[in-house]
């Protein structure tokens, strides 16, 4: 990687910045770093190797303190101008007992900082707009980070709830009853449950009175993301279990309907054999469709981003941290643990699951993409340098696996932006900027620099060479999900794709035919690792309802005692998933 000296010096004269996620650089923040730390921290990101997941947050900013008996506390904000994840790590006097690391979320990063005070009696110091809070929950017996880290949650509260101690949990089943008891009880739906982010504290503290934007209604929006070029437009009673206005005798094949009860959400039907011909006659990079895929269902939400944020959570699991099976490595890969140097995200905590925090803005999930095992190339030329290529993700700021040039990117920069590209060798600079990115395999459509039109991927028809694996029994043609962005009437929307039976030539010539302006693959081969769901108030206003795009989607949502749980926002998960927030 390259363009190191720009993204410090870049890092160093935003260091004044006022802003909600700036405060960290005030005389009561955590300090900021000076351009020689910073340098240095550069340095060790772009290295070969690297001992850990923290070595990859070069942007961190560290604060230290001694108690009277020896007692280091250290705490490390890994992005400041994310200012979402904190690492608190506490070392007593020599020969007085272990070190021990706390991964900490801030349960709202656009009102509060977290820093250490330096008085005799160490303590976090919340800072917001109320002023500042002192917090100890080291101490007691048992202290409150004790009590924390065995309440067996995801993410358990401490300092007045306006921290989660992140804990390791089984990304699975297990503990769903105590989570799910957990936000019924305590998260926001409406007015009817105790706010735990803005609670009564500093009372009118929070009170925002924030400027009224109209969006439009969704005829707007319908409207901007068009008709889907097709030759074909029958009516079609999909096997969709999203609700949608105007529908009640079917939808007609790649039309866009407003989602019902979620404002900003649309979906649509197809079959890739009703797309234009014009489309399909192109050789342009993709292959003839068998008859198998022209009659396969496809299914599409799309949301407009002015009202939404977008988020990637990491699974408990997946993707993992070492090595794929399908390169071959050489020389010193043989003693590194991972592609990266390392085969655990110690002393960081990957649960699996949406910060409750965020839970009652969540309008939709849906699975990330390829476990690293079936995340980089066995054939093909990118399976002989960049390690194989295996695929890099980053989530809150900090870089769990690096992003490799030639990759499908999905990324969202600290200040909201959402992108997708092919990643080059000097988007490193980039870097900085990041909160959160995904990548899988290479592009399903780009725009044709000179005709601006959509086309294929250069490597969409090339099976090795663009790694997009098959079906259990190898057959190319199987169940696949994809994503794209599209820019339309002055909005920007993010369309999922669910595609039942198709080729990735399938899912090019479709995403061609909305319009995309560029398009990648998720996942694939069963319902449950191309999961999406759309979510709305249920009508007990305690929780939300899980709409899936597929009905056997469902299946992957278990069922508690007071009824289905849905995957992802009420339970931790072993997969990686991008969420959707409606914005404050």
């Amino acid at each position: 990687m390259t363009h190191w000296k720009a993204l410090v010096t870049g890092v160093v004269m935003t260091v004044g910045h006022v802003g909600a996620s700036a405060t960290w650089a005030t005389a009561e923040g955590i300090p900021a770093p000076d351009e020689t730390t910073l340098r240095s921290q550069a340095d060790i990101y772009e290295q070969y190797s690297v001992s850990s997941v923290v070595d990859l947050a070069p942007m961190r900013a560290t604060q230290t303190v001694t108690d009277a008996d020896g007692t280091v506390f250290e705490l490390t904000s890994l992005h400041p101008d994310v200012n979402r994840w904190y690492l608190l790590q506490i070392t007593p006097a020599a020969g007085n007992g272990i070190s021990q690391s706390y991964h900490l979320e801030n349960a709202d990063a656009s009102t509060w900082q977290f820093s250490l005070s330096s008085d005799n009696a160490p303590a976090l110091v919340v800072s917001g707009p109320g002023g500042d809070d002192n917090c100890a929950p080291w101490t007691g017996a048992p202290s409150e980070l004790e009590e924390a880290a065995k309440s067996g949650l995801p993410y358990a509260p401490v300092c007045g709830e306006k921290i989660y101690l992140r804990n390791r949990v089984a990304g699975s089943r297990t503990n769903r009853e105590a989570v799910s008891d957990f936000l019924r009880e305590n998260v926001v739906f409406g007015d009817k449950l105790v706010n735990l982010i803005k609670g009564a504290f500093f009372e009118d503290a929070f009170l925002e009175d924030a400027e009224t934007v109209d969006g439009g209604d969704a005829g707007d929006a319908v409207a901007a993301l068009g008709t889907a070029r097709l030759d074909r437009q029958p009516v079609m009673r999909p096997n969709m279990s999203i609700e949608v206005d105007g529908a009640d005798g079917g939808m007609e094949a790649g039309a866009w309907y407003a989602v019902t009860g979620v404002e900003g959400a649309f979906a649509s039907v197809m079959k890739p054999g009703y797309i234009a011909n014009d489309i399909l006659a192109e050789r342009n990079g993709a292959n003839w469709l068998d008859g198998v895929e022209q009659n396969a269902d496809v299914y599409l939400v799309a949301f407009d981003l002015s009202q939404f944020e977008l988020g990637l959570e990491l699974g408990t699991d997946h993707p993992a941290l070492g090595w794929s099976s399908r390169p071959q490595r050489r020389g010193e890969d043989w003693n590194m643990p991972g592609p990266d140097g390392f085969n655990t995200a110690a002393p960081l905590v990957r649960n699996g699951m949406l910060n409750p925090s965020m839970t009652s803005r969540a309008v939709a999930a849906f699975a990330g993409g390829f476990k690293r095992d079936h995340g980089a190339f066995r054939f093909g030329d990118y399976a002989g340098f960049n390690k194989g290529h295996h695929y890099g993700f980053l989530s809150n700021g900090v870089t769990f696996s690096k992003l490799i040039p030639n990759l499908a990117t999905l990324y969202v920069t600290h200040e909201g932006e959402i992108a997708m590209k092919t990643w080059e060798e000097g988007d490193a600079s980039k870097i900085p900027s990041l909160r959160h990115a995904r990548q899988n395999g290479v592009a399903l459509v780009t725009r044709d620099p000179e005709t601006g039109q959509p086309v294929p991927g250069d490597r969409v028809a090339s099976w090795g060479g663009g790694n997009w694996s098959g079906s259990a029994d190898a057959q190319l043609r199987t169940l696949r999900a994809g994503a794209c962005l599209k820019d339309a009437g002055g909005r920007q929307f993010l369309l999922y794709g669910y595609f039942s039976s198709v080729t990735p030539s399938a899912m090019a010539r479709t995403f061609q035919a909305y319009g995309c302006d560029y398009a990648m693959l998720l996942d694939m081969n069963s319902p449950e690792l191309t999961y999406m769901a759309v979510y709305r108030q249920n009508e007990a206003g305690d929780g939300l309802d899980a709409m899936h795009l597929n009905r056997f989607m469902a299946e992957s949502d278990p069922r508690g005692s007071t009824g289905a749980i849905p995957r992802f926002v009420g339970f931790a998960d072993n997969r990686d998933f991008f969420y959707l927030l409606r914005k404050e």
